[in-house]
């Protein structure tokens, strides 16, 4: 039998599609909840932050000895860390400063016989063994030799002012270096006439500079407490008696 769907003139209905709900979507959970809770918490009566809080507004009050401990403790690193950065611009500073006056001071002909005297067996060596062992460096043996003369200096003064033994080791070590070059730097036919002026030269300085220094232990007084001893005289024993609680004893 023919089927009649696609015939012209035939009513034909078409389908009707109902919408179809979409699901809604669940609500927007808030970006970091356990971090928001721990905040409202911190800042409650007794809360972490509220007691932080009443601790800066109490301090001033209290003075930095009665405050709380991590208050003094943050001012405390603060404190360090601002002497720490003065100090290395301070320091800045004084390198600039005297590699300025060390530049400044005028060029000394190292290397060449300038002095004369019984200063000149010590002064003449030292000039000679810094001009032969500065190739390669950087500084100018000028500077070098100016340095060697203002150590010595420095270690003469405040060795006498301060007695410091810090001091008084730069003053030996000094020295040492000074008795080395003049043995280096001198001829085999005046080495030991020249070793020997330095050490004497140098022993009779070493007494304004070793001031006071003794290789003796000083010796402490000990202080010893001494309880005086209290007599307690003992009554001696009491003579038996022959009668006792009222009775004659029997013998």
């Amino acid at each position: 039998m023919p089927s009649h769907d696609n015939t012209p003139g035939q009513n034909h209905q078409e389908p009707v599609y109902l919408p179809v709900p979409f699901p809604k979507a669940p609500p927007k959970q808030p970006r970091f909840p356990a971090l928001r809770a721990w905040w409202d918490t911190a800042w409650e009566e007794n809360g972490v932050l509220h007691n932080m809080w009443e601790d800066v507004l109490r301090a001033p009050e209290v003075g930095f000895r009665h405050m709380a401990p991590w208050i003094r403790a943050v001012v405390m690193v603060a404190g360090v860390s601002f002497v720490a950065l003065m100090a290395k611009a301070a320091g800045d500073v004084v390198l600039q400063a005297l590699h300025q006056l060390l530049t400044a001071v005028p060029k000394v002909q190292v290397g060449v016989d300038t002095s004369n005297g019984v200063f000149a067996v010590v002064d003449q060596p030292v000039r000679t063994y810094i001009a032969q062992h500065m190739a390669g460096l950087a500084v100018e043996g000028s500077t070098v030799y100016t340095l060697w003369q203002l150590t010595g200096i420095v270690g003469l003064v405040l060795g006498y002012l301060s007695r410091n033994n810090g001091v008084r080791a730069l003053w030996t070590a000094w020295g040492a270096a000074t008795v080395w070059m003049v043995w280096t730097a001198t001829p085999d036919t005046s080495r030991s006439v020249a070793v020997g002026l330095a050490v004497l030269a140098w022993t009779f300085l070493s007494a304004f500079a070793m001031r006071g220094l003794t290789l003796r232990r000083v010796a402490r007084p000990v202080e010893v407490n001494v309880r005086p001893e209290i007599y307690v005289p003992v009554p001696p024993p009491a003579a038996p008696d022959d009668q006792h609680d009222g009775c004659p004893c029997q013998h």
